[in-house]
């Protein structure tokens, strides 16, 4: 089952890329299969980044720099333009680092992913993901965890996130994708671990739209975080420096697309001449 959905989400990269005249450069699974707790029936949320022509962005009008498809058969498409996905890594934002990391890859071409790891030190702020995590876990808590049943893959929308602020609040370092490795690295007390790991098995188990009593163990814990890593308000960090994602969007787009680009050197080192070939 597996191979022919990797099958059919190879087909439609390929047919965006037809319609749409772009190259794929990086797709990969976001969402519940990426994090590690997906259950038999959870949608394949395919996430991509593209490049278009070297004329679309000498255009005054761009266009819209989102691609994206209704799902269907169970898989849902959606990208953004490589011009995107630069300036969300300026500002170090959580779902593009998680597409990044992601452990299921569709597709991997040119050297983006490569030249974006190695700057993804430069970018990553910690502030910027503290205050997205903490924010997202907030939320949903007060929306999925108040109430006295709960929808038992609504425990993971609110885990996930808590655990995320309390890696970097131990600063281990760019937040991993995986749930999992959050888990072995934050969770010590083994009642918690042992409620954590059993709703992962009824989740797999494709258990996920059950409702039940609200589990108190980890209700109280997720709570009792938040309170607490909520007193720092966070606020958003500032963003970097867009000199390094101005070199690697100029290479990338020479690399792909096969055209020479000239840097004029004199008075403003960020200055760019496209000379079509």
């Amino acid at each position: 089952m597996r191979d022919s959905v990797t099958r059919a989400i190879q087909k439609e990269l390929s047919r965006i890329e037809k319609t749409e005249n772009v190259t794929v450069l990086y797709a990969c699974e976001s969402g519940s299969r990426a994090w590690g707790f997906e259950s038999t029936d959870s949608d394949y949320d395919v996430r991509f980044i593209y490049l278009r022509r070297t004329s679309r962005y000498l255009a005054i009008d761009r266009g819209r720099d989102v691609i994206e498809r209704p799902i269907e058969n169970g898989i849902d498409l959606s990208g953004w333009d490589l011009i995107k996905a630069l300036g969300l890594l300026r500002k170090s934002n959580p779902p593009l680092l998680e597409w990044i990391q992601s452990p299921v890859v569709y597709r991997s071409s040119f050297s983006l992913i490569e030249k974006l790891m190695q700057l993804l030190p430069k970018y990553y702020s910690p502030k910027a993901c503290m205050f997205h995590y903490l924010r997202m876990a907030e939320g949903n808590f007060s929306g999925y965890l108040r109430e006295k049943e709960v929808w038992t893959k609504k425990y993971f929308y609110v885990l996930r996130p808590v655990l995320a602020c309390m890696w970097i609040e131990k600063e281990l370092g760019v937040v991993p994708t995986e749930f999992s490795k959050l888990v072995d690295a934050i969770v010590t007390d083994r009642e918690l671990r042992g409620e954590i790991d059993g709703l992962l098995a009824e989740k797999k188990a494709g258990l996920e739209l059950r409702k039940g009593p609200r589990n108190e163990i980890i209700s109280s814990f997720t709570e009792q975080q938040i309170l607490r890593l909520s007193e720092a308000s966070p606020l958003p960090a500032d963003t970097g420096d867009a000199s390094a994602l101005d070199r690697l969007f100029v290479d990338i787009l020479t690399e792909v697309n096969g055209n020479t680009i000239e840097r004029t050197a004199a008075r403003n080192p960020r200055e760019i001449e496209f000379v079509s070939r």
